[in-house]
Formats: structure tokens, sequence, C-alpha cells
């Protein structure tokens, strides 16, 4: 199958600005840290400079290849991701209690964003070939909730519960697309939603943001809230307009991981409650092409594919944007294209390429004619029934 028009420039363009815009972002929120920690306010937008670059690369890369080429190879792409998930648990990095970065010679990579997008492939690639037997529980069901749960138990364990539950909320999003029975959705989420309510309990850190979240106030608590009460204080400096470029109090040490998770109370105090909706307005932008993408790609395997990237987008923006503005508990997921850092911003980056690569293929809705204004003027003169008689 020939690609029938070039990607979609809007969606390509809105992405690469997203990227070039974080470098301001990321140096105005990590510059007194990166001064103290590294001794120059530069170190950490040079490091976020060339995950940009990567990231730019690898949407250019991914946006050249064939989709159709992926998916003879989800399968393969699938096992090689769990095998990843696998060997983090042993070989990982350990860093504040967690396993999740496994490092290979002079680079380091969070695994569970490469099962994201693997999963969202596989299941794809699945639906669309079981779609005659979609209803059958055993024959299509099983098989395809299978990868989900093997995904989502690995990175639980690391632990990395909200990736765990992103990953689950995506895997039945794609399948709800694709007709799966809802009661079968229902009752395994049901299911899977229990059992991971009891495993978030067996964590003490996770009860403490479920306390602090619903307003219990403790010694221990207080301190889990310390980061959302300094994250609604940066949107209260902000105002309407903000307190202007690089002018972030803030981000003093006042906000932990201002540049990583919580860099969208930074936006919202240098740029105002105008700069932070704009932003959303940029996503929204960014998921409407999306879905506009899937509707009209030309398979199944297409149509999947491109609504599970956009879904993932989607929710990755949403619960970042809602911690930050203390409307969930804090969890440890990026702002996509924003927040600094590497393995997020290069696979997401890699999957927009994905899913510019499928809008190359998307089969446009016929357009009416071009109707001229002396035409429609005639029209309303002389309307058409009245030629017909005349």
């Amino acid at each position: 199958m020939k690609p029938k028009r070039t990607a979609d420039l809007s969606l390509f363009l809105t992405v690469t600005g997203l990227l070039l815009a974080s470098l301001a972002f990321v140096y105005s929120a990590s510059a007194s840290f990166s001064a103290v920690k590294m001794g120059a306010s530069e170190s950490m937008l040079f490091n976020h400079a060339k995950k940009v670059f990567l990231s730019l690369v690898a949407m250019i890369v991914f946006t050249k290849i064939d989709y159709h080429k992926f998916e003879k190879q989800t399968k393969w792409i699938m096992i090689s991701s769990l095998f990843l998930l696998v060997a983090v648990l042993f070989i990982g990095t350990r860093e504040l209690g967690a396993r999740r970065w496994l490092a290979l010679g002079p680079f380091s990579f969070q695994p569970a964003e490469f099962a994201k997008f693997a999963l969202v492939l596989h299941v794809a690639a699945l639906c669309a070939a079981k779609q005659e037997i979609i209803g059958n529980f055993k024959k299509a069901f099983l098989p395809i909730v299978f990868w989900a749960i093997a995904a989502a138990a690995l990175i639980a364990k690391q632990p990395n519960m909200s990736t765990a539950s992103v990953l689950m909320v995506i895997a039945f999003a794609i399948m709800y697309i694709a007709q799966v029975p809802l009661k079968y959705m229902l009752t395994s989420g049901a299911l899977a939603l229990f059992g991971g309510g009891l495993f978030a309990l067996t964590a003490s850190y996770r009860v403490q943001r479920m306390l602090a979240f619903v307003g219990h106030h403790t010694q221990h608590t207080s301190q889990v809230a310390y980061q959302t009460d300094q994250a609604l204080i940066a949107f209260g400096n902000g105002g309407l307009f903000g307190v202007g470029i690089g002018q972030s109090r803030q981000s003093l040490f006042f906000l932990p991981e201002s540049y990583g998770d919580f860099i969208y109370s930074v936006i919202g105090e240098e740029y105002g409650f105008i700069g932070a909706i704009l932003l959303l307005v940029v996503f929204g932008f960014i998921v409407i092409r999306g879905i506009q993408i899937a509707k009209h790609a030309p398979d199944a395997f297409g149509r999947y594919t491109a609504f599970g990237i956009t879904m993932t987008l989607a929710l990755y923006v949403t619960i970042n944007a809602f911690v930050n503005v203390g409307l969930l508990p804090v969890t440890g997921l990026p702002m996509p294209f924003v927040s600094y850092g590497g393995t997020s911003m290069i696979f997401s980056a890699a999957a927009m390429g994905i899913l510019l690569n499928i809008s190359k293929y998307a089969v446009t809705l016929p357009r009416a004619p071009r109707v001229t204004i002396a035409e429609r003027l005639l029209r309303i003169v002389k309307p058409p029934e009245q030629e017909a008689i005349a």
C-alpha cells in the first residue's frame, strides 16, 4: 500500500513546537537546582536539549517507516519489552526505593516506557487480527488481556502503580474501540481494580498519598501533601498573566521536581492561567488530530494504533495536569514533551512518528465541490428546483 499524501504537517509542527518550547520551560524550572547540584545553571538544559534533539530524530525516523511493518512484529516487540521489565527487577538501578532504570553501557532508560507503546501496538494488532471473533472470550479477549496484565504486573512490581494503571486503561480503551464485549471488560476491570487496590495498600507511601489527597493530615501525610501545596502556591502566584518568564519563585527549591512531574505548576506561575490553559489547548489540538487520523486510517491496525497512541498522550496530560492542581493524588507521570527527562520524551516522540506515518495513509473524506459567491447568489435568486422546472 502506497501512501496517498504527506504526513500531517500541522501535527508535526505542533509536537516540534512543544519540544522546542520545553527548552525554555525546563531551563527556567531547573536553573537554580542545576547551579547548586551541577555547578552550572545550564547543565540540565544542555542534557535536556540532547534529549529534545534525539526525540526529533526519533519522530522523523518513525514517520518514514511504514507502520504496516510493525503489525507482524508486535508479538516479538511485546516479548522484548516483557524481557526488559523482568531484567530491570534484577539488575535495574534503584532510585528512591524503586527499580525503574536499566543501564545499557553509557545509556539508561525506563523499560516501562518501551512497554507502554509495545502494548499499544500488540493490542492493536491482536484486535485487528481477531475482528471476526472479537466477541469470543477464550479466543479473543483472554489472549489480548493476558499481555496487558503481564506488562502491568511487572511494572507494578518495580513498583510503579501509576504507569501500570495507565497501561491497563489504554489496553481496555483500544479493546472498547475494537468492540470487545463490554461485559468482559467490566468484569475483568473490576477484578483488576480490586487487585490493584489491595496491592496499593501494601506500600505505606501510597497509603499516605491517598490519605493526603482526601485531606487526612498527619505528620507523614503533611510531608506527602507538601508537593501539591507548593504547586498550588505556584498557580496562585501566577494569577491570570503570570509573573514573567524566568521569574518563578517556587522553582527556587520550594517545589520538588519543579522541572519534572511538576513543571506544569512552574508554567502556570510564569505564564499565568492563560499560559497554562493555552498549553492544554495545544495538547487538545494534538488529541483531535490523532482521533481524526484514527478515524480515517485505512485499516483496523492503523485505526487502533492511532487511537492507542492518542489515548496514551491524552491520559498522561490529563493525569499530570490534575496532579499539579490537586485533583488527583501525586503520581510519577510526566507532562509529555515538556517535562525534563529522556526515556518518556523519546518514546513518545517515536510514537508520534508512527501516528504521523499512519496519517500518510489516512483516507480523506471527499470534499464538497467549491461554489463561488456568484453561484451562491444565483441559487438564492433562482433555486435549483426552479431551474429544473424551467
